[in-house]
């Protein structure tokens, strides 16, 4: 983690939780995400975090051989790591604002990742239109397109 990053975690600097397709994104496709994303996650001053959640959505997905999936949850985490993003594991207290998460969509993965967020004060960068339509009042949302 360079020295921007750690300054960043004492000094109240802005947080952000990368949605999956985000992750993928920025280190695959990165001209799929706008400016403004692009200039969140250059600045070293602030902090971004990846879900265990997002691998394990990306390990199964891997694991199910989809035709249009290739992505290497391992390569992928240790490059996060490597590039200073800090992994944010599923919590109990994580579980516990499942209960209270607006109506938006069945899948697991961003609900899970929409209670991380509203449970650790994260700014979610996403492009998912449901988790924007309904979540934006619980959560801050930076969208990516």
């Amino acid at each position: 983690m360079g020295m921007g990053r750690e300054r960043a975690a004492t000094s109240g600097y802005r947080r952000y939780l990368l949605d999956t397709h985000v992750l993928i994104w920025a280190a695959g496709e990165p001209e799929r995400l706008n400016d403004s994303v692009i200039s969140i996650l250059s600045d070293d001053s602030h902090l971004l975090y990846f879900s265990a959640v997002s691998i394990q959505e990306i390990a199964i997905k891997s694991a199910l051989n989809k035709p249009d999936f290739y992505i290497d949850a391992k390569a992928l985490t240790e490059g996060l790591i490597a590039a200073g993003y800090l992994e944010l594991t599923m919590t109990s207290g994580h579980a516990q604002q499942l209960v209270d998460l607006p109506e938006m969509h069945r899948d697991p993965f961003d609900r899970m990742l929409v209670s991380q967020a509203k449970a650790e004060g994260l700014n979610l960068i996403t492009n998912d239109g449901n988790i924007i339509k309904h979540c934006a009042r619980y959560i801050t949302i930076t969208a990516c397109s």
